[in-house]
């Protein structure tokens, strides 16, 4: 016996998209994935798993609604290659150097934990402002087309800067923009809508960002289109006043659980900055990022922005589906960009202590 959509225990939102979209009975719902009823109906993830999940109960709890990710079980299962396709969904946010976006595999990840490491003058508050930018690019443009939240523990974010980046942004759009849609885009892709697209809060010490962590799924909940989450920077709140390294490292671990669960259950790029510091070993030292190694663990992928010289290299250090790769990148009045292929550093050598003390003389301030 076929059992209406309408009689199942879901949200009258969810069912008036599954009845207007011609799923009048549980029976047309046993067959398709989460992914499949998602393109069908636009429903979220969520919702489309609690449907399969309603399914598979109204029907007895079948193998075909428990292999559709609605088994009766206490979770809800998807496939490895549901898993692929909704990664190939989500769009990457570019960092509009198009070299570092290629070794990206297109960008910074949504769904994914980035750290971006390096010392004081480097960019990274920079390429964090860009990203804040970015992910607001309209889709036609191939961006994310969605908002930003900035937490920002050192008083590093410059309402000006975000400012010359936003319109540099806005003005490359409006001249890529060629079909009816994208010229439609442009009208509403203002440095204004930008500005207000972009959440910024001001956290001063460690007590106020796990504060704020701690009420950010009901931030989300109230700002749905938020798709990519700042930390600038990570480290600055958790590197003085702990006499108890214990209690941090708990607590660094409590909020490195916390940001990999809102980046793969919300689809949203986090993004972190950490500092370097020095470690000793023997009579050699060597510049590594702060806190630590556990905390290491933490992010999905690493960046470091470093010095060779005069010149701004950006390394991926770690990444589980990226090789390894050095890109040259500058810092312009316009915002994070590539360097010209001709001034491109001849080796990819690591950086040295001498470069670093010579670094130190030219740092320009920019972080």
């Amino acid at each position: 016996m076929q059992r209406p959509v309408s009689t199942l225990s879901l949200g009258s939102s969810v069912i008036v998209k599954l009845v207007s979209n011609g799923f009048q009975f549980s029976a047309d719902l046993l067959h398709l994935t989460a992914l499949q009823l998602r393109k069908e109906t636009g429903l979220t993830q969520q919702e489309a798993l609690e449907v399969l999940q309603a399914v598979g109960r109204g029907e007895g709890g079948g193998d075909e609604a428990a292999a559709a990710g609605g088994g009766g079980g206490g979770g809800a299962s998807m496939t490895a290659l549901d898993l692929l396709q909704k990664e190939e969904e989500l769009r990457s946010i570019v960092t509009f150097s198009s070299q570092l976006d290629t070794a990206l595999g297109g960008g910074i990840p949504v769904g994914k934990t980035t750290e971006i490491c390096g010392v004081p003058g480097i960019g990274k508050t920079q390429l964090c402002l860009q990203l804040a930018v970015d992910v607001q690019v309209p889709q036609c443009f191939g961006g994310v087309g969605g908002q930003a939240l900035f937490i920002d523990t050192e008083g590093s974010f410059i309402v000006e800067r975000a400012v010359d980046i936003a319109t540099a942004t806005v003005r490359h759009c409006s001249l890529l923009a060629e079909d009816t849609e994208q010229q439609e885009a442009v009208t509403t892709f203002t440095v204004e809508t930008i500005l207000s697209n972009m959440f910024v809060v001001r956290c001063r010490d460690y007590v106020e960002l796990l504060a704020e962590i701690h009420l950010l799924p009901n931030f989300l909940s109230q700002h749905p289109r938020v798709r990519l989450l700042v930390i600038d920077s990570v480290a600055s709140p958790f590197r003085h006043l702990f006499d108890d390294l214990s209690q941090r490292t708990r607590l660094l671990n409590g909020l490195a659980q916390q940001l990999i669960s809102t980046a793969t259950s919300r689809d949203i790029a986090v993004v972190m900055t950490n500092h370097m510091t020095t470690r000793v070993q023997g009579s050699h030292s060597q510049h590594v990022p702060a806190l630590g190694d556990s905390w290491g663990h933490a992010p999905t992928i690493r960046l470091l922005l470093h010095w060779a010289g005069a010149r701004r290299l950006a390394s991926i250090f770690k990444s589980p589906g990226h090789a390894d790769a050095t890109v040259q990148y500058q810092i312009t009045g316009d915002g994070f960009r590539d360097v010209e292929q001709s001034e491109q550093p001849e080796s990819k050598r690591p950086r040295t202590e001498t470069d670093q003390s010579a670094a130190s003389q030219k740092d320009d301030g920019v972080s």
